[in-house]
């Protein structure tokens, strides 16, 4: 029955979304208006005259585009207890998560906003039941990897992690199907979480796992490694369905088909504590559809522009294809000309669809080459197409002061399956990076750089380094790419780099 109402909503939805996938400006331009006139009363709203902002260059003749730092002094009025501050009221949560330049930050989830998260996660399932018919999953165990959903309470505001506090909302409807028990998802340590994870569902019809890719992966060799099974899916033979969000599946895709024993569907997702903004809608490709009916008003930066003294500033209908672009929001959270430090590219202007395509303070450009993130999983991945390989995670930094020889980019990468030529391996990789990237290939063709190298990092080596951080599990990612070498100098610290 379950399964049956499902296909029935999720036409349903379906056909709603279309109204604002088939009028997409008039939708942004509705929900830009109905933000401004519900703040305009805030303290933000006051401080940078709302009542008398008429367009959108008159928005963008007034408020700045900002980041957590830049609206501290707001976030801090929030977080003492202030009303009226950036939206009407007080939040209903704050979600906590760790910044690259501000250190934790808490970020407002308003009475407005919390339900968008929600309805979201569950669109995007309900897009995956309309397009394959599919909902038996539905009457199976699904699990959730997530953080501690224990909240704590400060100037009536309760305070926690997003995924923590997601959980607090799951609908009635799937919690008697939903796993781990509240008493393992509150363990705080990630690897005795995994742990208890494994004892309480190895035995269970699991039909739906989510999470990261890194921590699905190491949740998954937990499991082989307490059974008798050569594969996940030997284990959970009724397994149907993938969730994951955060980072781009497709450099993980290999080494999951291997421990998962066939490949599976996957709904990738693109959440963060600022809002949920976009969601895999058709298994026939990874483009993001960009969910613009969710109290989020986005505008576009160029990227190669962002640094600039007065960088060009664009509502999503002047947006290009195949351009990266920062992303900059303002929505029901509170939130206002906000900088959350992704880049987005647009694959599909009917409808708007998107790639993340990384994080504007985390490139390679030691040089001038500015190599994204977007480059070096696109390069990786062609690479593992043509090899027997598979990996577990990397990230890329500079080398500018080696001991012999030119500067080079360092891939520290550990594989799930190691190719047999790592030398090979190498000459394809940087084949790849030279034909994504022409500043690149022009650093290798005039002798400026020479030809990447990779280093071996050993087994579990990314999860030691995470846990050297305290940064062990949940939402926590490690950078993909550096313009330093402070994270490529602590694996060899840590004695996590193979010697040859």
């Amino acid at each position: 029955m379950k399964a049956f109402l499902a296909k029935i909503f999720a036409k349903y939805v379906h056909y709603q979304n279309q109204k604002w996938i088939n009028h997409p400006i008039e939708t942004q331009d509705k929900t830009f208006h109905y933000l401004l006139k519900t703040a305009q009363n805030t303290r933000f709203g006051k401080d940078h005259d709302f009542a008398s902002i008429q367009s959108y260059e008159d928005f963008k003749a007034r408020v700045p585009v900002r980041d957590y730092e830049g609206l501290k002094n707001y976030f801090d009025a929030i977080i003492d207890g202030e009303e009226n501050v950036t939206w009407p009221g007080k939040p209903l949560y704050l979600a906590k998560t760790s910044g690259t330049t501000s250190g934790a930050k808490a970020i407002p989830l308003t009475k407005e906003s919390i339900p968008t998260h929600i309805k979201s996660a569950r669109n995007a399932l309900l897009a995956y039941i309309y397009e394959s018919g599919n909902a038996s999953f539905l009457n199976g165990k699904m699990i959730f990897l997530q953080g501690n959903p224990e909240l704590t309470k400060k100037n009536g505001i309760q305070t926690g992690r997003l995924s923590g506090i997601v959980a607090h909302f799951v609908p009635d409807y799937l919690q008697k199907n939903r796993m781990p028990s509240w008493d393992t998802n509150c363990i705080e340590d990630w690897e005795e979480k995994v742990d208890a994870i494994v004892d309480e569902t190895q035995h269970e019809n699991m039909t739906l796992i989510s999470g990261i890719p890194p921590w699905m992966i190491m949740y998954f060799e937990k499991l082989l490694q307490q059974t008798d099974s050569k594969t996940v899916k030997e284990l959970f033979p009724h397994l149907q369905l993938l969730v994951t969000g955060g980072v781009n599946y497709d450099p993980y895709r290999d080494k999951m088909n291997a421990l998962l024993g066939k490949s599976l569907p996957c709904i990738q997702t693109y959440p963060a504590s600022e809002g949920f903004f976009a969601y895999q809608d058709s298994q026939k490709s990874e483009e993001l559809l960009l969910l613009l009916d969710n109290g989020i008003f986005y505008e576009f930066i160029p990227a190669e522009e962002f640094h600039q003294d007065n960088p060009t500033r664009i509502s999503l209908e002047s947006v290009e294809l195949k351009k990266d672009y920062v992303l900059i929001l303002s929505s029901t959270a509170g939130l206002w000309a906000y900088n959350i430090g992704d880049t987005v590219r647009f694959t599909s202007i009917k409808p708007y669809k998107i790639i993340v395509s990384g994080r504007i303070k985390h490139f390679t450009s030691a040089f001038g080459e500015h190599v994204i993130a977007h480059e070096v999983e696109t390069a990786l991945q062609a690479t593992l197409q043509k090899f027997p390989a598979s990996i577990i995670e990397f990230s890329v930094a500079p080398q500018v002061n080696p001991n012999v020889g030119l500067p080079y980019h360092e891939w520290l990468i550990e594989f799930g399956e190691n190719p047999t030529c790592i030398e090979e391996f190498e000459k394809e990789l940087d084949r790849q990076m030279c034909l994504l990237n022409v500043y690149y290939q022009d650093l290798i063709n005039g002798n400026v750089l020479r030809p990447l190298k990779i280093s071996l990092v050993k087994k579990h080596g990314f999860q030691n380094y995470m846990k050297s951080l305290g940064k062990l599990g949940g939402q926590n990612k490690v950078p993909r790419l550096a313009n330093d070498r402070l994270i490529a100098d602590k694996f060899y610290q840590l004695n996590l780099i193979e010697t040859l």
